[in-house]
């Protein structure tokens, strides 16, 4: 075959360091803008980027040219310094060290988009911990407890 032919939807989720509420106004829009920036850098085509308070949803298409590992090395990297820079009171952001990532089938991209569209409305009803629990579950990923929350 001549061709490199590649199209593998990601859906990323990520939480603060301790799952501190620091993703606030008027910092989320911004910070969800800067991450789009960081996966078209990658040519890693962002679809949406959302979150909640304390975690973000990350969905684009991958790039046949960049691993997941260094894809999320920078997102993480690079947001927590461009968060830092944002405000006094941010000077303690961090990332946690793990992430998820999830594949999305091309048919069921919409209903991804639909669920990270609805963090807001989700989160009245659902902790960050629960839904991570949830996609851990869905995707079938055997994990031990001890070690997800930092």
């Amino acid at each position: 075959m001549g061709q490199s032919l590649v199209k593998n939807y990601i859906h990323i989720i990520f939480s603060t360091k301790g799952r501190k509420p620091l993703i606030l106004p008027p910092f989320e829009t911004q910070l969800y803008s800067y991450l789009g920036g960081i996966c078209k850098k990658h040519d890693c085509t962002p679809i949406i980027i959302g979150g909640y308070i304390d975690h973000v949803h990350v969905l684009c298409l991958l790039s046949k040219k960049v691993t997941i590992v260094h894809l999320l090395e920078d997102l993480k990297s690079s947001s927590s310094k461009w968060m830092k820079s944002q405000d006094d009171t941010l000077k303690e952001f961090y990332w946690q060290d793990g992430y998820g990532a999830f594949s999305v089938n091309p048919s069921q991209v919409n209903v991804a988009v639909e669920y990270i569209s609805n963090q807001q409305d989700h989160h009245r009803k659902k902790t960050f911990q629960g839904e991570y629990r949830s996609f851990l579950k869905k995707y079938k990923v055997e994990y031990d407890e001890r070690y997800v929350w930092d």
